[in-house]
């Protein structure tokens, strides 16, 4: 498949997953009623389907929840003149926010109901500028390369439809017991 056509599935994709997105809550928190007795998988999923609200940092930077299984998943984001930084190039912000989001999310893919997790570390590499009228999106790619009971870790990338490498991250998270109720 050649670099247009992987763009044309991403794009197509993504309209479905927003209008899903659109159709549900819209952006803000879930209530621990809404989460009680889901896995991270499963709350991960239902927020995919558009039965949990996603987090409303996600539409302040333009990007989406596209994909998520165990100890994985994937963001993608469209870069553009908001992002900029003063230099005319895309916020280092945006790279870590979108690598970020796919590092704890993949993370909690793992987490069983009951327990939550925080970034305690977030490393961000920026190896190469992203071009919006080149690149008009992009994946972060989040895996997980250790969860256990108090520590996890993962490792993301962001990459363009034709598999560029833009950034890399990787991050521990400290994992808890939810507050009951």
């Amino acid at each position: 498949m050649n670099t247009t056509n992987h763009l044309e599935t991403w794009l197509v994709q993504e309209q479905a997953i927003r209008a899903t997105l659109d159709a549900g809550p819209g952006p803000g928190v879930a209530t621990p009623q809404q989460v009680a007795g889901l896995t991270g998988l499963e709350l991960m999923q239902a927020l995919l389907e558009g039965k949990l609200p996603y987090a409303a940092i996600a539409k302040t930077l333009d990007f989406t929840i596209v994909d998520v299984a165990p100890g994985r998943a994937v963001f993608q984001g469209a870069p553009g003149p908001a992002h900029l930084n003063p230099m005319g190039g895309i916020h280092g912000g945006w790279y870590a926010t979108i690598l970020d989001s796919a590092l704890g999310c993949a993370v909690h893919t793992l987490l069983p109901a009951g327990r939550g997790y925080t970034t305690a570390e977030l490393s961000v590499n920026l190896v190469k500028a992203i071009n919006p009228m080149k690149t008009p999106r992009v994946r972060a790619i989040g895996t997980v390369i250790h969860c256990g009971k108090q520590l996890a870790t993962a490792e993301a990338r962001i990459v363009g439809p034709d598999g560029t490498l833009y950034a890399h991250g990787t991050t521990t998270c400290l994992v808890f017991e939810l507050p009951k109720g």
